[in-house]
């Protein structure tokens, strides 16, 4: 058994040649619908569309309508669900604005500003005890894993995981590193 399936609303004479009651509808209370889907969005194309697709939804159901008397609040109610439907899928990295905001350019960090950091980085990794410095330059200077560490030192993971966080403290202690916080 086959079906065919007609394209919904696809012209205003098609709509009122099948329900004539519903183009009736649409012509006296579109504007006022129109209102309703205006006060639910903030741009007047985003309302239009809201109200289509509303309108849409209610011709499809035209027939399950028992009381025609309430269709205001049927639409009202597909206008809200659509609307809501809508608020859940977007995406929220779009903003109305009046004015382009320029893009942010990032300063270039300053050469001599970054080689006096690294220079008071190894002056305070210098510090540190031979065992939790070997463990540090291994770490995240050659970037090995922990596992990898433990193996060139032959000591185990729990070892590395434990000296590797007392330098890193005594790192975050060190008074030459302080500013950079």
């Amino acid at each position: 058994m086959t079906t065919t399936v007609e394209p919904v609303c696809t012209s205003a004479s098609k709509a009122a040649a099948r329900y004539p009651s519903f183009a009736t509808y649409v012509g006296a209370r579109g504007p006022v619908l129109l209102r309703t889907a205006r006060s639910l969005t903030a741009n007047p194309s985003d309302a239009e569309d809201l109200l289509q697709t509303a309108l849409t939804k209610t011709y499809v159901a035209w027939e399950r309508i028992e009381d025609h008397r309430a269709l205001d609040g049927y639409v009202r109610r597909a206008l809200l669900n659509t609307r809501t439907s809508q608020w859940r899928k977007r995406k929220v990295d779009e903003f109305v604005c009046d004015e382009l905001p320029e893009p942010e350019t990032a300063a270039a960090p300053d050469a001599a500003e970054q080689q006096a950091l690294r220079d008071a980085m190894w002056r305070a990794i210098m510090k540190l005890p031979d065992r939790q410095r070997a463990m540090v330059v291994l770490r995240y200077y050659e970037d090995l894993s922990e596992a990898q560490t433990a193996e060139v030192l032959s000591v185990s993971i729990g070892t590395v995981k434990s000296a590797v966080s007392r330098a890193l403290g005594k790192l975050r202690e060190d008074p030459e590193l302080v500013p950079v916080r």
